[in-house]
């Protein structure tokens, strides 16, 4: 089952940055480590980050606001995982969620050995599932023309 995995916390006045919000960085970790989790749940196993595309940082959280991270498996392969994952906040008085930030991240499972390991198959269901592995595909194609443009870079 791909239940979404859920971090929920408090930003906290570390997180700042030099504009009195949080900074990326932060949400950058946060982002891996809810990605992560998520990926080792889906695979039982050891994973790594080969991955981060896209970050779109939408609207800044503020220090102090509720921020809940949401990843959930959205294609794999033999032994990769494209794992979404959406960054929210809200105020401490506030019902209501914002989406701040959403990326796609990669992860290979490992063995024993630090080798690539297969990883179960995920099989969308509903139709929204079936809109995000095609998204997942797309990206893929997208990831590739860009590895082609920084070959001369690298």
């Amino acid at each position: 089952m791909n239940t979404p995995l859920v971090f929920q916390f408090i930003s906290e006045p570390s997180d700042v940055n030099y504009g009195g919000k949080v900074h990326g960085g932060s949400v950058m970790k946060w982002i891996d480590q809810a990605g992560y989790a998520c990926a080792s749940t889906w695979s039982s196993r050891y994973c790594v980050t080969v991955y981060v595309g896209g970050i779109r940082f939408y609207q800044p959280i503020k220090i102090g606001q509720i921020v809940k991270v949401e990843a959930h498996v959205i294609y794999t392969g033999s032994t990769s995982m494209h794992i979404a994952i959406d960054v929210f906040a809200r105020d401490l008085k506030s019902p209501a969620f914002e989406k701040k930030t959403h990326c796609i991240i990669v992860f290979v499972a490992m063995d024993d050995e630090n080798k690539p390991a297969l990883v179960p198959k995920w099989i969308p269901v509903t139709e929204e599932e079936k809109q995000q592995e095609e998204y997942a595909k797309r990206l893929m194609v997208h990831r590739k023309q860009i590895e082609e443009e920084m070959k001369p870079f690298l």
